[in-house]
């Protein structure tokens, strides 16, 4: 009965990471609609651009800046919550 009441609560949300060169972590950015940051930033990362990203983000991080050409990875990354 404990695990149906924890499933029913479990909930999920979905976050873009973004590996930069030369950082060991990634930054976890929750947005309302990671696919399309997701393929912002992969266009961004294609063009090589030397463009100043920044977002405004709905999780921990407020608000970030970097610079698009030193985008070396993209995620999309789904995680489940209570």
């Amino acid at each position: 009965m404990a695990q149906q009441f924890n499933q029913q609560n479990v909930k999920k949300r979905t976050s873009t990471l973004v590996f930069l060169k030369g950082s060991t972590a990634p930054l976890v950015l929750y947005v309302e609609n990671p696919e399309a940051l997701y393929a912002e930033l992969n266009n961004l990362m294609k063009s090589g651009s030397t463009a100043v990203v920044e977002k405004e983000t709905q999780g921990p991080l407020k608000k970030v800046s970097f610079i698009a050409n030193q985008i070396a990875a993209l995620a999309i990354q789904e995680e489940q919550y209570v």
